[in-house]
């Protein structure tokens, strides 16, 4: 027994080199640094791709889906105003936007970012963010910062000013859009605080349905609203638009995973089942309480379902986005048909019924459904920070909006007149009419 004692205790001791050894290595893996992020080309050519589309929803997607629910003497004027605001956000990005959304802004970081990225300072070719360029990055985020203000037109259609049109989103970008894309995005206060938005329900949808909403208000309700017939000229660019506007939006969501990989492929399954799922519910909440399915149902339903879902899409699993799909269809088909009529405001588009609305919707139940084997951010989720976010969203761009619509009513004015309304803003605007 002694020697089987002794035996032991000589193997024991000889071991410990080993085991110091070993802990030494674990020692020094922790206390490594992280590998620097390289170039990976997989994941440039799905950003590269997805920006493709996102860019394809505002030009063509929104142009037609919106040129077609106008009356057939204002389809060009919408049309223009989302190829226009395409190009002013492309210049306005470059300018300062894409500085003051993702840079450190020092001292006031936690509301909005600096100058030392304006007109692209020091981007370089080697420059990256994350594993793809930073100047895809940037590319990236300007087709957001782009759709973002396109979406608020179809509140005021039929209406504004192209000229005051053009200062309002110029004064709105940098005041509104810019601060809550870096406060979610940029190293803000609600991303800190773990507000989840993945694609864009509160930085795009809600930021623009609410600021929709305050524009149809104060420019007013079109000429002859309630008693002269504004139905659709051409329903069939609406379709197409739509289409367009579903398929983009797989760059939008999809693309938002930074990257070719499983969340990326998660996100662009559940932007389908949501917007399939949101779609039927318009079609048959509608087919109950008005007896027939209708095209513009459907389709405003699908798009309901894209905005819900952009909140959520790289955070929950499919079961989720088949609810919040469900949810949002019902709920946007009573904002935008019931709420609006029973209130009597003229949101033309409904851009707040269905992207105020249903990006509330998505932003809040994607506390609800998170599910952190999808995303480890998912962690610590909660309605009650989703809430926070929206909330916080809803109140400061109501009144930011409110704001700049006076100032710019005051110096120019924001309303057509009445008899460029009769005729028509394609000619009174424009000089030109679709025949």
């Amino acid at each position: 027994m002694l020697i089987k004692g002794k035996f032991k205790q000589s193997a024991l001791w000889a071991a410990v080199p080993s085991l110091i050894a070993m802990a030494g290595t674990a020692l020094a893996q922790d206390a490594a640094p992280e590998a620097t992020p390289v170039l990976d080309t997989g994941d440039t050519a799905w950003m590269l791709t997805s920006t493709a589309l996102v860019l394809m929803m505002t030009i063509p997607g929104l142009a037609l889906f919106y040129g077609g629910m106008v009356r057939k003497k204002n389809v060009l004027s919408v049309v223009m105003q989302s190829f226009a605001i395409t190009c002013l956000m492309s210049i306005l990005w470059m300018i300062a936007g894409y500085s003051l959304a993702f840079t450190d802004g020092g001292s006031l970081n936690t509301y909005l970012g600096g100058f030392s990225k304006a007109f692209f300072a020091g981007v370089t070719m080697d420059s990256l963010s994350g594993t793809i360029p930073e100047y895809l990055f940037i590319v990236f985020q300007m087709t957001f910062a782009i759709i973002t203000p396109a979406l608020i037109t179809g509140a005021f259609a039929e209406r504004m000013k192209f000229s005051s049109m053009l200062v309002f989103m110029t004064l709105w970008l940098f005041i509104v859009y810019v601060p809550v894309a870096h406060w979610v995005w940029g190293g803000g206060f609600l991303g800190s605080d773990g507000v989840l938005d993945f694609a864009g329900g509160t930085v795009v949808h809600i930021n623009a349905g609410v600021a929709g909403l305050v524009a149809a208000l104060i420019v007013g309700k079109r000429d002859g609203y309630g008693h002269t017939n504004m139905q659709p000229h051409n329903l069939v660019l609406s379709v197409i638009g739509a289409s367009l506007l579903w398929v983009g939006w797989f760059g939008f969501n999809a693309g938002s995973a930074a990257g070719a990989n499983s969340l990326a492929a998660v996100a662009m399954l559940n932007t389908q089942v949501a917007t399939a799922a949101a779609a039927l519910a318009w079609m048959f909440v509608e087919w109950a309480v008005a007896g027939r399915p209708s095209v513009l149902g459907i389709i405003s339903g699908a798009v309901a379902g894209l905005v819900a879902i952009t909140p959520a899409a790289g955070f929950v699993n499919p079961v989720g986005s088949l609810i919040i799909g469900l949810v949002a269809g019902a709920i946007c088909y009573i904002a935008a048909v019931k709420v609006k009529h029973a209130l009597g405001y003229d949101d033309s588009l409904d851009a707040f019924g269905v992207h105020g609305v249903g990006g509330f919707v998505g932003a809040v139940l994607t506390g609800v459904f998170a599910d952190a084997s999808i995303n480890s951010a998912s962690e610590g989720a909660s309605v009650a920070k989703q809430f926070f976010g929206a909330a916080i969203t809803v109140v400061y761009t109501a009144i930011a909006t409110a704001i700049i619509l006076y100032v710019v009513k005051a110096i120019m004015g924001l309303r057509t007149s009445k008899q460029a309304e009769i005729e028509g803003l394609d000619i009174a605007l424009h000089g030109e009419s679709v025949q």
